[in-house]
């Protein structure tokens, strides 16, 4: 909590600043004013306390923030403007943004003028200069998280006219090696290169290629409102063996006006059903930094872990033994089992997806997500959310009846399609004004509450079945 009230601050003071600079508003006006990119990821109807990180910051170059004060104040795929009269200033800035990895610049340092009595004069007025860096690493060079397994980043590249692209690389095996060092520090070296091999050389070969397949299959077969809510595969490379190793997609940019929790959880369960019922496709890993919110609706990314409904693996021992483990370990079916045991989820439905491959573990994590989306920081400005809000107790009151229905051998939210007849019905009770008829129960629904031990993570469950 510390460095969530620390960055904040820091936002803050960095707004501050710009606020107060004219040299920032000439350019905002002047340049950007027109620009379709910085209008379009303006929040709507926000707040300034919840539009969470912004995907601009315009900057005086004189506070003298470096590459690694910026990056995390902004959005992936956001852009810092540095400003000033200075142009060495500005020039040497983007020689220290151009040496650090976590951005790069949108061309070379550019000058306009200030206008003289409102008129802006070719050649004349004061010069004002600015750099345009824009943010395309996920982690600040030298981090690590649980999160990311692959080398995902944003790259310039010219692909069905897109301008930025996101790449998902298989990473090297020194990086892999550097991840499971810190995971694993009573290891031998010698184990740990060997299962960074594997790694590199087939797990993640693997699961990258089936994620290109499956994206494929869904641009060919979702229909035309749905399609562009879920990334488009622009291109892969392959290695000698046929194996996909780089994976390229369009990016699908959280941003837009926003919209109401309700909505959020309609239509993300709209979308969930059509790839269910239509597609047959599982998703398997429906956590919320894996939705998106953009100009077209509430989309899904990742489908590394996605399987098609009734796909087997009994002739692929290595997806047996990886898929096996992930049922059993993963972040969502901790979640699940230690909820059942609990008492938190009593639906034979839901309890029917403990350890497998089965739509009750998509649904289940959705009845529980929809309920804080606010739990992904990016989703701050986009989605209205008041948890003592009248739409946000009847959301609880529909979780706890998806979770805990009054019999749970006669259960009423058995498919995606059912949950979305329930948020109908909640949408009619909230624009009528009505009270829960019974107050929900209080509902853990952080990790840390529900889960004693921290969760593995799906590269650990791969550790275990190349152990």
């Amino acid at each position: 909590m510390p460095m969530k009230n620390e960055r904040k601050a820091s936002l803050e003071r960095i707004r501050s600043l710009a606020d107060k600079s004219s040299a920032v508003k000439l350019i905002q006006n002047k340049i950007f004013g027109r620009d379709p990119e910085y209008r379009g990821s303006l929040a709507h109807g926000m707040e300034n306390t919840d539009r969470g990180l912004p995907y601009h910051l315009f900057l005086p170059a004189e506070t003298a923030l470096s590459p690694e004060d910026v990056f995390p104040n902004l959005r992936w795929g956001g852009r810092a403007i540095m400003v000033s009269p200075n142009e060495l200033l500005v020039n040497e800035i983007a020689q220290r943004f151009t040496r650090w990895d976590g951005f790069i610049l949108e061309g070379r340092p550019q000058c306009i003028r200030t206008p003289i009595l409102g008129i802006s004069i070719p050649g004349l007025g004061k010069p004002v200069y600015y750099l345009v860096a824009r943010k395309v690493q996920l982690l600040k060079p030298g981090e690590s998280t649980e999160r990311f397994t692959y080398h995902v980043h944003l790259a310039r590249k010219e692909l069905e006219q897109e301008k930025y692209v996101v790449v998902k690389q298989v990473p090297t095996v020194d990086r892999v090696v550097s991840r499971l060092r810190s995971k694993f520090p009573d290891a031998s070296l010698d184990d740990i290169r060997r299962r960074a091999m594997k790694f590199t050389e087939k797990i993640f070969p693997v699961f990258l290629t089936r994620e290109a397949a499956m994206l494929k299959i869904l641009q060919r077969d979702l229909p035309k409102p749905f399609c562009d809510r879920v990334p488009r595969c622009l291109g892969v490379e392959h290695d000698s063996k046929g194996f996909v190793r780089t994976l390229y997609m369009n990016w699908l940019r959280n941003g837009g006006e926003g919209f109401s929790q309700i909505d959020f959880a309609k239509q993300s369960c709209e979308l969930l059903a059509v790839l269910h019922e239509k597609i047959g496709v599982i998703h398997l890993d429906l956590r919320l930094d894996n939705f998106v919110i953009t100009e077209n609706g509430v989309g899904f990314i990742d489908f590394g872990s996605a399987v098609r409904v009734g796909e087997t693996f009994s002739d692929n021992s290595l997806l047996h033994t990886l898929f096996e483990e992930m049922m059993k370990t993963s972040q969502i079916q901790r979640m699940l089992y230690h909820m059942s045991e609990n008492g938190l989820v009593t639906s034979d439905v839901l309890r029917g997806g403990l350890h497998k491959v089965d739509k009750a573990v998509d649904l289940f994590y959705l009845a529980v997500q929809m309920n804080k989306p606010h739990s992904n920081p990016d989703f701050k400005g986009l989605i209205h959310f008041n948890p003592k809000s009248l739409e946000a107790r009847h959301l609880k009151q529909l979780t706890d009846e998806i979770l805990r229905p009054p019999d749970e051998h006669n259960v009423k939210y058995r498919t995606a399609r059912d949950i979305l007849a329930g948020l109908n019905r909640v949408s009619e009770e909230v624009a009528a004004g009505h009270e829960p008829t019974v107050a929900p129960e209080t509902t853990r629904d952080t990790m840390e509450e529900l889960v004693e031990a921290r969760p593995m993570r799906q590269d650990h469950c791969a550790v275990r079945a190349v152990g």
